[in-house]
């Protein structure tokens, strides 16, 4: 594929931007072995390199394969021998399951209590958001069915709600661990707030209100300049909070109108896309109030992904445009276009699932099982494509050679 014209928008040189240093912050011990959370223990889809197979399909080398009850969307996580999902019904019953990770039999569920089912896009369910465990107890977000906190053994833990979600399409994003605290976001058309509940009992630490409406996205906690803060991508800006009390502490405004991708973080930036191909905004840490003007370092003004997440993979940032099947490697530090390649067929909103990094490759999946494996590097190479012959949504989960995967009906796991 050939290296297409991509315009640059940089910004004005910036005013005190004193601090270039940003981390996201990993789970603490026994965390970083398994895949706790929404996009591994890194939280944005990297992973350590191992005996990962590049080549599979619905019967190269499958270790196991169960179907999964219900439907959902959500994401596999892994802490030891076990696999959580959530699932739902087409109609209030919600749940969390929990397989037995050597080969994939159904160990419980548990369902969250009754609630009313908002409105759904095709893409959504009722279970789109996925699970983070700190090893003790998984969390999970339900939309309307509030959060829901269960132990190992499949026991209800506790359970709270914020009422019903008036966004259309639903809820979709993924409930965040930041020390003894679960938060969530939701935006929708009226009561938006982002809040955090305290883990061991659901109590309510903080709720702070949103003047946001419209957005599917998951919270992150980074460490930067000295201080923990929680970045919310979502309708029209990027936003941060202390959390510790809820205070807002900074945003920029770029976004476009319907935002879902998680941010990720890398080579001093916060980088954040938008919208149906909108811009990708790298926003350097630090600062108070509107720091639009002072710390946006670059923005991309297209090919942006609508609802895949970025991936920061070495020296460079791979975004895949999911309204025109169009992958883009940038340079992360100053934004320039290194290659763009279209991956199988355009299709409007053809991926869903967010990109893998690992072992030197970077993995694409579109909505219908198909798996573009790249060389990670300065051209644009693809080295094969792997199919399942079902539809996937979810991204997959790396633990110990093994990739789990959530299918339409199914999870596999795949390994050597």
């Amino acid at each position: 594929m050939s290296r297409r014209s991509f315009c640059l928008l940089a910004a004005p040189a910036l005013r005190g931007a004193e601090c270039s240093s940003v981390q996201l912050i990993e789970p603490e011990g026994e965390g970083r072995r398994w895949w706790p959370r929404w996009r591994g223990p890194s939280g944005q889809g990297v992973v350590e390199d191992g005996a990962y197979p590049d080549v599979w399909s619905d019967a190269k080398h499958v270790r196991w394969k169960v179907e999964v009850p219900g439907r959902g969307h959500s994401s596999p996580i892994v802490w030891r021998d076990r696999i959580f999902l959530t699932t739902a019904e087409d109609g209030p019953r919600r749940s969390v399951l929990c397989f037995q990770r050597r080969d994939g039999k159904l160990l419980w569920r548990t369902d969250a209590p009754a609630a009313p089912g908002e409105k759904l896009y095709w893409k959504n369910s009722y279970a789109s958001g996925t699970p983070v465990t700190d090893g003790e107890r998984v969390y999970a977000y339900f939309g309307s069915g509030g959060v829901m906190a269960v132990d190992f053994e499949g026991r209800a833990v506790w359970h709270r709600s914020f009422g019903m979600v008036t966004l259309y399409h639903g809820s979709g994003g993924s409930p965040l661990l930041y020390r003894d605290r679960v938060v969530v976001y939701q935006d929708q058309r009226e009561g938006s707030y982002i809040a955090a509940l305290h883990r061991a009992t659901g109590a309510v630490i903080w709720k702070t209100p949103r003047q946001e409406k419209v957005g599917w996205g998951t919270p992150v906690a980074v460490r930067a300049c000295g201080r923990d803060q929680v970045i919310v991508s979502s309708q029209d800006r990027v936003t941060a909070y202390d959390p510790a009390d809820g205070r807002l502490v900074w945003w920029a405004r770029g976004n476009t109108f319907e935002t879902t991708p998680t941010p990720v973080v890398g080579h001093g930036f916060i980088f954040c896309s938008s919208g149906r191909a909108g811009p990708t905004l790298a926003i350097r840490p630090g600062g108070a109030g509107d720091v639009t003007d002072t710390h946006i370092a670059w923005q991309s003004p297209r090919g942006s992904p609508f609802i895949p997440s970025p991936l920061v993979y070495g020296p460079h940032l791979y975004l895949i445009n999911d309204m025109s099947a169009i992958a883009t490697c940038l340079d992360a530090r100053t934004g320039k276009a290194v290659w763009q390649g279209r991956l199988g067929e355009a299709q409007r909103e053809g991926f869903s699932s967010s990109p893998i990094g690992v072992n030197g490759k970077v993995f694409f999946t579109n909505d219908q099982g198909e798996t573009f494996v790249l060389a990670a590097g300065n051209e644009f190479r693809l080295l094969h494509v792997n199919r399942f012959g079902e539809k996937v949504l979810a991204s997959p989960a790396l633990v110990e050679g093994v990739w789990y995967w959530r299918t339409e009906k199914h999870l596999y796991a795949i390994a050597s």
